[in-house]
């Protein structure tokens, strides 16, 4: 069980990394390789790896050397994946290239420890004693590695990993906006439990973490399945990679094609309804830009046939899809 200790501070400094980070998304997909969890929602990239795999080559050597540093278990090193101290997206700290920079330029002594660790834990990385000196042309060729099993296994996904994780970002950043950082937390429900002033989660050994004023970056992962991940050294900025919520980023891949058989206004509020349940009138009207009477109208049309119910609580009425909603909603 993981638990992450908040401070007041630590609730004024949580952030939503709002592009998908590519060497989170390389572990992740890493750990998928070697679990077959997620069976709808890997089946068509697993299909495309699995032909990678048997091809040979370039790309299986690559997901080989990486697979000896992430194996399926509950250590891996976290210079893999260094954490993002800048604030600023301008400077494309979430692009592959500068991460793998700075995977390269990790201190000896990180390198030294964290494979020590890997390999007590009965792992063989590759080149473990080369890398773990620092040696240059092993790094190099890791960068290499990186980016090769990047531009086979990820890219050609990247696309659908931008548009969910953006999906994704929207829903938090919805519930931040109307309820502050208890609704935001409350949004990572199941996957999390929010009971202040500690968020707890399932994880594979028993954990503390605490903040400390430092904050946590929210980085939602496409291919992380199930359970969340953060960092080892807690002298590293503290980040928590968690799954993303694939109803989020079905409902909003359905819009267009909901837009067309029901009208953007009807598909708008039907799909706010779905991810803010007890919303009200008013809200949703914000949420989607329509004026009031509009909403009302559309709305209506919306409960008759089924898909929105609405209740009154006091002043005002609030609104929530129905199964019949979801389902459609999933099903575009």
């Amino acid at each position: 069980m993981l638990r992450i200790h908040f401070t007041s501070r630590d609730l004024e400094n949580v952030r939503i990394a709002r592009r998908p980070d590519p060497l989170w998304e390389i572990v992740c997909s890493i750990c998928c390789l070697q679990h077959r969890e997620g069976t709808l929602a890997f089946s068509e990239w697993r299909r495309s790896a699995g032909a990678l795999l048997r091809r040979g080559g370039a790309a299986r050597e690559a997901a080989s050397i990486l697979r000896s540093l992430i194996p399926r278990a509950a250590y891996f090193p976290d210079f893999l994946t260094p954490p993002v101290e800048e604030d600023s997206e301008d400077l494309g700290i979430y692009e592959l290239g500068p991460g793998v920079e700075r995977v390269l330029a990790t201190p000896k002594r990180q390198l030294r420890h964290e494979l020590s660790l890997l390999s007590e834990g009965g792992g063989l990385p590759w080149a473990g004693t080369e890398l773990a000196r620092g040696d240059t042309g092993h790094l190099a060729a890791l960068g290499t590695q990186l980016h090769t099993y990047h531009k086979e296994f990820i890219a050609p996904s990247w696309g659908r990993v931008g548009a969910a994780i953006a999906a994704d970002t929207a829903l938090r950043t919805r519930a931040l906006a109307h309820g502050g950082t208890r609704a935001l937390m409350g949004s990572l429900r199941p996957m999390a439990v929010w009971e202040p002033p500690v968020l707890t989660a399932r994880y594979p050994v028993e954990r503390d973490l605490y903040l400390g004023g430092r904050g946590l970056l929210l980085v939602p992962s496409y291919f992380c399945w199930r359970d969340p991940i953060t960092l080892v050294d807690e002298g590293m900025l503290p980040v928590l990679i968690y799954p993303i919520d694939r109803t989020a980023a079905q409902s909003t891949t359905s819009i267009a094609s909901l837009a067309r058989m029901l009208g953007p206004a009807r598909a708008a509020l039907l799909y706010e309804a779905a991810v803010r349940p007890s919303a009200s009138t008013s809200e949703l009207a914000e949420a989607t830009g329509f004026s009031l009477p509009n909403v009302s109208q559309q709305l209506t049309v919306l409960r008759e046939g089924g898909l929105v119910t609405s209740r009154r609580d006091g002043k005002r009425v609030r609104h929530a899809a129905t199964p019949l909603g979801r389902r459609l909603l999933q099903g575009v």
